[in-house]
């Protein structure tokens, strides 16, 4: 990347820094803007901002974001009081996400019968982690029930984490060597089955649990003691991701599983540093979202050139049908209105986790199928980006002037608010 593509992309973000409490009042979301401005600056108009789909730089910058949102997005969710207090978020993501991904495996298999099982699995998974972030007025208008914001928000902070683990193991079978992703040929054997379930799913968490754990307890301490001022826990917040990722790579552990383990430590243990983990996720977790964005908006392009019909019907019907489904079965015995499961089922947006996925799975290696898979999840996730940014706002508001109506409905029963991603969001969602 050039001096020429750094100036663009900085003056950009100034630019849209400079009104962005007056674009999260309307229909306008962040992901749209810098998706549509990376579009213009890239090979689709300008060109001054060309980074290819395995180039080193964005694969970087995906590497980085990925373990900073594991992170930071497990950390929100105090696990002691989920269980007890949020059946929503469990009953999506105990129920709703398997059947979201095996939603999506059929109709790829349907549409794209060439695939084969384990690249439409891939299409599955990828598409089935949620972004809240792009539809946050929902969760952060106060007049949706505090229940539902709650659970699309805890949703969204768990499912990437959940679903990785599920990447992983579809990627071994897809064919070829995915080094990059921690899994070898897709000719495992009973031992090699054996190592990779030890190496990738026991040793990464228990190394991110160990440095969200120690971490958490020195930080404390000398947070306690007057040794440590504000600035350094929220750097330190960074440490803690960045040393779970590649303490588990040394050992043979997953690293992103790990830093997701972490993150889950956090948010359990510290006050203090959650404290630091919102922080940091308000000013360099964000950047690193928005230039994920701006480099998704900059290759669109020739992903969009080659699209057909078949690929437009299955972004349709991802973001409507086969999350819509899913959702209607997972909150079966909760009493809720209709109204409620079609709002939970349509405000499932693909974005961030989804994006992140693919280009891992790009840089892995041969992947059978990997151009059709990048065109079905690359236009899923600018359709979603686009249409729950778009409809967020006037929906939360139509629906919660009308739950408002519904005293005595099950939508109003109270929940632990969890934090949201943005403290912009969080002050709109009455500071919680």
């Amino acid at each position: 990347m050039d001096t020429t593509a750094l100036l663009v992309i900085a003056a950009g973000i100034l630019a849209f820094a400079l009104i962005s409490r007056r674009a999260e009042a309307g229909m306008v979301t962040a992901p749209m803007v810098f998706t549509a401005f990376g579009f213009v600056a890239g090979s689709g108009v300008l060109g001054v901002i060309d980074p290819q789909i395995q180039s080193s730089s964005l694969q970087t910058v995906a590497e980085l974001t990925l373990v900073v949102a594991l992170f930071t997005d497990a950390a929100r969710i105090d696990l002691r009081r989920l269980g007890s207090e949020h059946d929503v978020p469990l009953r999506l993501l105990g129920i709703g996400l398997p059947l979201t991904v095996a939603a999506g495996t059929g109709a790829a298999m349907l549409l794209f019968p060439s695939l084969g099982l384990w690249p439409a699995l891939l299409i599955g998974v990828i598409l089935a982690p949620t972004d809240a972030a792009l539809g946050q007025a929902v969760v952060s208008d106060a007049r949706v029930p505090q229940r539902i914001r709650q659970g699309l928000n805890v949703e969204s902070g768990l499912n990437d984490g959940i679903a990785f683990p599920a990447l992983l193991f579809i990627a071994s079978f897809a064919g070829g060597a995915v080094e990059d992703l921690g899994v070898g040929s897709g000719e495992i054997g009973a031992m090699g089955w054996a190592s990779f379930i030890l190496g990738q799913l026991i040793l990464g968490p228990l190394v991110g649990l160990g440095v969200g754990l120690g971490g958490t307890f020195l930080i404390t301490r000398a947070h306690a003691r007057e040794w440590m001022n504000e600035i350094f826990v929220r750097i330190s917040t960074l440490c803690l991701a960045i040393i779970a990722f590649t303490a588990a790579e040394l050992v043979g552990g997953n690293g992103f599983i790990a830093a997701f383990a972490g993150g889950l430590m956090v948010g359990t243990r510290s006050r203090v540093v959650l404290d630091g983990v919102e922080d940091f996720g308000e000013t360099e977790g964000q950047l690193l979202t928005l230039l994920v964005f701006l480099l998704f908006g900059a290759v669109l392009l020739p992903e969009l050139e080659s699209l057909g019909l078949r690929h437009v019907l299955y972004a349709i019907l991802s973001l409507t049908v086969l999350r819509m489904v899913p959702v209607a079965l997972s909150l079966v015995g909760t009493r809720m209105a209709p109204a409620t499961v079609l709002f939970l089922g349509w405000f499932g947006p693909r974005g961030l986790a989804s994006i992140l996925y693919l280009l891992l799975l790009t840089e892995s290696g041969a992947v059978p199928g990997i151009e059709e898979i990048q065109r079905v999840v690359f236009l899923t996730v600018l359709m979603s980006i686009v249409l729950h940014g778009a409809t967020a706002a006037p929906l939360a508001g139509r629906y919660g002037r009308w739950i408002k109506t519904q005293d005595d409905a099950p939508e109003h029963r109270p929940t632990f608010p969890f934090p949201v991603r943005m403290r912009s969001m969080r002050q709109k969602a009455g500071k919680t």
